[in-house]
């Protein structure tokens, strides 16, 4: 909610307010992955380390996304951060209706059977322990079981619509 300016009567917000607000705020960049009848994806600017112990993640997922009927489902999900070198990977992940596991996009079956991306900073595969409904989208917590941290380079940020890289 929100005070309107003179009124002091709460208000609710709109979507369009959020959006503005958070087209200011850099995020991180992930792509979460997941393995259901086919491969799905989507590019995430709400990943969250939610807990130390035990190691949990949260991310947030559109309902009407194409992945959300395989990630209803799914036991396990792929977390990979992506690096300023993997602009066109996001945008691929982000685009409706493309085919995200196709050249050139570069993957192979990992733990748990789920898709994990080659190139990028870092990936964990994760068990899903919940999924919260929050509006349109679900909240959704994973523990994580195994991951590799070991890419390289810079990480991509989202930042006023845009994918872009840090500035020294």
């Amino acid at each position: 909610m929100t005070a309107t300016p003179g009124l002091g009567t709460p208000q609710l917000a709109s979507p369009e307010l959020l959006r503005s607000v958070f087209r200011r705020h850099a995020a991180g960049v992930a792509v979460i992955t997941a393995q259901g009848d086919r491969p799905v994806g989507f590019t995430a600017t709400s990943l969250n380390s939610a807990a130390a112990e035990p190691p949990l993640v949260s991310f947030g997922v559109g309902t009407s996304s194409s992945s959300w009927p395989v990630l209803a489902e799914a036991t396990h999900v792929g977390v990979h951060i992506l690096g300023e070198h993997q602009r066109e990977l996001a945008a691929t992940f982000a685009r409706s209706g493309a085919d995200r596991f196709a050249p050139p996009t570069a993957w192979r079956t990992g733990p748990e059977g789920v898709p994990v991306l080659d190139g990028v900073l870092a990936w964990l595969v994760c068990r899903v322990i919940a999924r919260v409904p929050a509006g349109d989208h679900r909240l959704m917590i994973a523990q994580v079981v195994v991951g590799d941290p070991a890419g390289s380079g810079r990480p991509l940020l989202y930042h006023q619509g845009r994918f872009n890289a840090l500035r020294d």
